[in-house]
């Protein structure tokens, strides 16, 4: 994200950094837009279609269940501009005040403004789909996974966490224009936007919505922690704990999504009753379905620990030019004492360089990977 500045004077209506400084305003009147609908009668029932979850089925034990259908396209679509408005929420009353007292660099203040946005979006959405998984009695009985396949009905819950989802990461495309996105960071958000949302609306839609939650839920929480680490690290470069402990959940989560997945689509609908091609009633049980799905969570996985282990050993080429840098200063210090004795200005003439490289270089350590 770019650095808002604020220009006193009122650019012409229509332009670009006219849209760019009002974008908040002007979703809002669009969403207030859906919401008055709601008030007339004539325009209640199309409002209705962008504003409520879509699809209710009531089965005989007067438990509402939904599922999914075309008219999630216009309630996705209203979240994503409520998603729009509470970012920039979050940007103005609180990451910019913390910019304003923390007066970072140009690099540092792009990092910790998609940080900050990250970190409250991943810590509301693992605390709310923990909240889900423990009603759903999914983590104490993991076989639900995959029985009783195909999933087509969902709890309000769930299905609202996926729309909340799609909004969230469909409204992060427009965001690269409205923050003013660096032209040589937009292809690296667009590839990770592109695989949350492939991710997402694929186990949305082959009713995997059970198996999604919790890859998602797994993968928010390590990713939580990396721009948690990255935050503190921002606050105080010699906070770097975090980042080690973040590096073996990121292992870690790796292969228990892979296991995860495996066992529920490799070997759970595999050995599932009901096998076939039923779109009619949401069954997409077949061998090229299931090993496209696995072919796909496979690669991202790949591509993830690939961007991973390229970071990692970046962090150590830096981490080795910072100790030979050290050595080289030790050693040129004890040529300055033998050559003009314990001078204060020898030394100084000699400690000054190094003192102005390092950090700079020590700072090249936490550059984002994903």
């Amino acid at each position: 994200m770019g650095i808002r500045k604020k220009n006193n004077k009122n650019p012409p209506v229509l332009s670009h950094e006219f849209v760019i400084q009002n974008h908040a305003d002007i979703v809002s009147c669009v969403a207030m837009v859906f919401l008055l609908g709601l008030m007339f009668e004539i325009t209640s029932k199309v409002a209705v279609l962008f504003i409520t979850v879509q699809y209710n089925v009531t089965i005989p034990a007067n438990v509402n269940y939904f599922h999914y259908g075309l008219k999630d396209v216009a309630t996705v679509f209203f979240y994503m501009l409520v998603a729009i408005i509470m970012h920039a929420i979050i940007q103005e009353y609180v990451l910019d005040k913390i910019n304003r007292k923390m007066h970072f660099s140009k690099t540092k203040h792009s990092k910790f403004n998609e940080s900050g946005q990250l970190s409250a979006f991943y810590l509301f959405s693992c605390l709310w789909g923990a909240s889900i998984l423990v009603s759903e009695n999914l983590l104490s009985n993991p076989v639900s996974l995959w029985d009783g396949y195909p999933h087509t009905l969902m709890p309000f819950q769930l299905k609202f966490y996926y729309i909340c989802q799609l909004g969230y990461w469909l409204h992060a495309i427009p965001e690269l224009y409205f923050q003013k996105a660096k032209k040589e960071d937009i292809p690296r958000q667009l590839v990770y936007i592109s695989l949350y949302m492939v991710h997402i609306t694929g186990a949305y839609i082959l009713n995997l919505n059970r198996l999604g939650l919790v890859l998602l839920v797994l993968h928010y929480f390590v990713e939580l922690l990396f721009h948690v680490s990255r935050l503190i690290y921002f606050s105080n470069e010699d906070r770097q704990t975090g980042f080690t402990v973040w590096a073996v959940l990121f292992v870690l989560g790796r292969l228990l999504t892979l296991s995860l997945s495996v066992l529920t689509v490799g070997f759970g609908l595999a050995g599932a009753e009901k096998q076939g091609l039923n779109p009619a009633e949401g069954s997409f049980n077949v061998l090229f379905v299931r090993v496209t799905v696995l072919a796909a969570i496979c690669t991202a996985q790949a591509f993830m620990m690939w961007k991973f282990i390229n970071f990692q050993l970046r962090r150590w080429r830096e981490h080795a030019q910072t100790q030979t840098l050290k050595k080289k200063s030790s050693s040129s210090k004890s040529k300055s004492k033998k050559g003009q004795g314990t001078s204060v200005v020898g030394i100084y003439r000699h400690f000054l360089p190094i003192s102005k490289l390092e950090p700079a270089t020590f700072g090249l350590q936490v550059s984002v990977t994903v």
